[in-house]
């Protein structure tokens, strides 16, 4: 299944901190996320029941390309966009390269609360693809280049995006084959 996650909820269906988890979403049981997103992203998640197609999609092994959409403080130069394409050095080791590009503001919902504005400093959009999935990798890659993430929503994930889906829902989707998978990878 596939659901948009609003900024605030928890990637698990235990309750922890206060914050909303997937079990206020979804009423399905038995269901797993698929890799995680951190909970001051937003976006799509893939849930499901079965344990190949959750590694598939979760194992960087696999190299699934997830693409984000992220609003960034600053204006991202050609030189930053080809530093995120070249891949960036992050206390933990070189990212992959990813594909990276400056987009006009995708028509989404509002981040609700707003992300923090400064008059002074002008924020901008950029589109980014990667095919790893460390903790908070796109925000250390952005912030590696001189643009710090205000706001991060991943619409793709392999085969699958966000259309349609407004923050909150949820719908099912027949899985991919194995063909489908290694087209986005």
């Amino acid at each position: 299944m596939l659901f948009n996650k609003p900024f605030g909820v928890i990637c698990q269906f235990t309750p922890e901190g206060g914050h909303p988890t997937l079990k206020d979403f979804i009423p399905v049981p038995a269901v797993y996320p698929a890799g995680r997103l951190d909970t001051d992203s937003e976006g799509l998640m893939v849930l499901t029941d079965d344990g190949r197609l959750q590694a598939a999609i979760a194992d960087p092994r696999h190299r699934l390309a997830k693409g984000y959409w992220a609003q960034v403080e600053g204006e991202p130069t050609e030189e930053a966009l080809e530093r995120l394409r070249r891949g960036v050095e992050l206390k933990d080791g070189p990212t992959q390269p990813a594909a990276a590009r400056a987009i006009e503001a995708p028509a989404i919902w509002p981040r609700d609360p707003p992300i923090r504005v400064r008059r002074a400093i002008p924020t901008a959009w950029i589109e980014i693809e990667i095919t790893e999935g460390r903790n908070r990798q796109v925000r250390r890659m952005t912030a590696a280049v001189g643009l710090p993430t205000l706001r991060l929503v991943r619409w793709r994930i392999g085969p699958w995006n966000l259309d349609g889906l407004a923050p909150g829902q949820w719908r099912d989707s027949p899985p991919p084959s194995a063909a489908q998978l290694r087209s986005h990878a």
